[in-house]
């Protein structure tokens, strides 16, 4: 596919991270040869120069606005999925998600996982207090060493969490469709199985990641029966897509004392209402959907974008 010039309408009133500014356009146009770079700063703009678009870099993109783009033959987004762009492409246009989000999201996985372990929450307390709560705090640590970690969603982001817990000495066993390929980096303990196998894989769980995407396949697939199965000990992990359980289940399985604590950067309803209980239970990490969020998070996707464009891997 050969691309001269890219459409850019990528700004978010939030998080400063995810705007495309001038650095990002320098550092695009020089990684891709005679790449011309326009940049919109509103809607309006955007579809105003849509008609003469070959590809456009965007959060959104509305199935409509393909009437008004001729030319266009890539639709790329920094997106890991199709929460804003849902529909099938015509064959002369390519849909093109960002790859990159495992590592920076591999950060916000262990980060979590040594909050709880190392009894961060309780130290930090324990502070305020003015307390030398050596032996308080001392009862509460555990380690990654040897830890049985199962991840739900074995797919690109859960690889890279996998493969980024190897060196701690955890035990890795990844949930996927397909049982192949097995990861260069597995060890003889590391296994791939099917979600068949829940019952037989959770019991042995001491942390459960979930990385799947959202989508009526994976809607609620985790219920209360799978909660239960987990030992008491265990930490859940929810960094794919808040449609996969319910806020009561996993509530439920908080107060009761089935699981040991959950870190959840994704929900059901975003923002997550003031009215959730999640709020008001213990040992819950909340973040507001930014697992991914790096001051590099453009900087990375637009290396992976000129890369994919100078592969000639597009088209």
């Amino acid at each position: 596919m050969s691309i001269k010039n890219i459409l850019v309408y990528l700004t978010h009133p939030h998080v400063e991270a995810w705007n495309f500014k001038p650095e990002h356009k320098a550092l695009l146009e020089s990684q891709v040869p005679g790449l011309k770079v326009e940049v919109c700063q509103n809607s309006k703009d955007f579809q105003d120069r849509l008609p003469k678009a070959q590809a456009v870099i965007v959060w959104v993109f509305k199935e409509r606005w393909l009437k008004s783009a001729p030319q266009l033959k890539l639709i790329a987004t920094p997106a890991a999925g199709n929460d804003w762009i849902r529909f099938e492409p015509p064959e002369n246009v390519e849909i093109l998600f960002g790859g990159f989000h495992g590592s920076l999201m591999a950060e916000s996985v262990v980060g979590a996982m040594l909050y709880f372990l190392k009894a961060f929450s309780l130290s930090a307390t324990m502070q305020q207090q003015k307390k030398w709560a050596r032996v308080k705090i001392s009862e509460k640590l555990n380690s990654l060493y040897k830890s049985r970690v199962t991840i739900l969603g074995f797919g690109r982001i859960g690889n890279v969490i996998a493969e980024r817990l190897k060196p701690f000495g955890c035990t890795i066993t990844g949930i996927k469709r397909n049982l192949f390929p097995v990861p260069r980096y597995f060890s003889t303990a590391d296994r791939i199985r099917t979600f068949e196998n829940w019952q037989e894989v959770f019991a042995k769980t001491d942390h459960l990641i979930c990385a799947l995407p959202g989508g009526d396949e994976t809607d609620a697939i985790l219920q209360a029966e799978h909660f239960k199965a987990l030992p008491k000990s265990c930490y859940f992990y929810n960094v794919g897509r808040g449609n996969v359980c319910r806020e009561s289940d996993l509530v439920e399985a908080l107060r009761t004392g089935e699981i040991a604590g959950a870190y959840l950067d994704v929900f059901e309803e975003e923002p997550l209402p003031e009215s959730s209980q999640l709020w008001e239970t213990d040992n819950v990490l909340i973040q507001p959907h930014l697992s991914a969020a790096s001051p590099e998070y453009l900087e990375r996707f637009v290396e992976e974008l000129a890369k994919r464009i100078n592969s000639g891997e597009l088209g």
